[in-house]
């Protein structure tokens, strides 16, 4: 269980103008600026959840991750993971978490990665019946087969994150942070993620947190999102919380083979090509299925489809309500 009661933390940055002449200065009186990256942070993550921690560029996500991890100390506020205080205990503590930052690796760049895997299990003190069942676990599902003997710096971005999710579950953790998991990665190797870290969670019930970008991660992998902004917690909910909040606007695709229908009271033309009509439904005014019966009425109708907002427009309507 995490727990996260009242975290502040705030940054002393240097700060100076363009030029030679001020940077000569800067030498001698340093200008500084406090910057509040986390402002009274609390929520609480049980047993097994999956949670997505979002929020844009500078809000604070990075920084709660840190601190979760045990990298950072907070400036003052409480944070409890499994009974451990995470930068107090981090001896104890990290063998109960495992971390993936997109953009960092925990792998050695000029050796084969199963020099890494093994330099990680003296380092966690692995015994070795549990390295090599995991070991041959990881391999198995993440299908790195011969990649494992390769050097790091010869993989591809998708081979190179599969390796570093194996890296960071050789110890069993109980815990698993995910900064940016799968960025840079292509379609093929997300969905291969996406699926591997679903399944983790069900069969070990692993607990994750997820801070992203792609909303698509989002959606295949959590029920749960918090949302931060300039350091402040906005929203803690459910995904469907979330799409009932946006629930007001249907996008109505119809394909007809008639003529082209009129628009009533409640429908407004997205997109309008022969044969085919994309339209943006108020259920309030225009139930959805008094819009398709409307519609049928009109003309003869092909193919029909309704969808809600994107998980993308409904986070970018939550950037624009909260102001970040």
């Amino acid at each position: 269980m995490i727990e996260l009661t009242g975290i502040n933390k705030t940054y002393r940055v240097a700060k100076r103008q363009a030029g030679l002449g001020r940077a000569v200065k800067a030498l001698f009186a340093r200008e500084f600026e406090l910057v509040r990256a986390l402002d009274d942070v609390s929520f609480r993550i049980g047993d097994g959840e999956m949670v997505g921690y979002i929020g844009p560029n500078g809000a604070g996500k990075s920084t709660t991750i840190k601190i979760m991890c045990g990298i950072l100390v907070p400036d003052s506020g409480a944070c409890i993971v499994n009974g451990y205080t995470p930068w107090l205990d981090r001896k104890s503590y990290v063998r109960e978490i495992g971390v993936i930052f997109g953009q960092r690796s925990q792998l050695w760049w000029d050796v084969p990665v199963i020099d890494s895997f093994e330099l990680i299990r003296d380092i966690y003190a692995i015994n070795d019946q549990a390295y090599q069942r995991n070991l041959s676990e990881l391999t198995e599902l993440l299908d790195l087969g011969e990649i494992v003997k390769t050097p790091t710096r010869t993989l591809s971005l998708g081979q190179r994150m599969r390796c570093e999710i194996a890296a960071s579950l050789l110890h069993d953790p109980k815990i698993l942070f995910l900064d940016e998991p799968t960025i840079g990665l292509d379609a093929v190797s997300k969905i291969a993620v996406r699926q591997f870290i679903k399944k983790l969670n069900a069969e070990k019930g692993t607990t994750v947190i997820l801070t992203t970008h792609d909303m698509q991660d989002i959606e295949a992998l959590t029920e749960r999102i918090i949302l931060i902004g300039k350091g402040r917690i906005l929203l803690d909910g459910s995904l469907d919380e979330l799409k009932k909040r946006s629930s007001e606007r249907k996008t109505l695709v119809v394909e007809y083979s008639g003529g082209l229908p009129a628009i009533i009271e409640g429908m407004v033309v997205n997109e309008s090509k022969e044969g085919r009509l994309v339209l943006e439904i108020d259920p309030f005014t225009l139930p959805v299925s008094d819009a398709i019966t409307y519609l049928a009425s009109q003309t003869e109708l092909t193919d029909v489809s309704v969808t809600g907002a994107t998980a993308e427009e409904m986070v970018a309507a939550l950037y624009r309500e909260y102001s970040i």
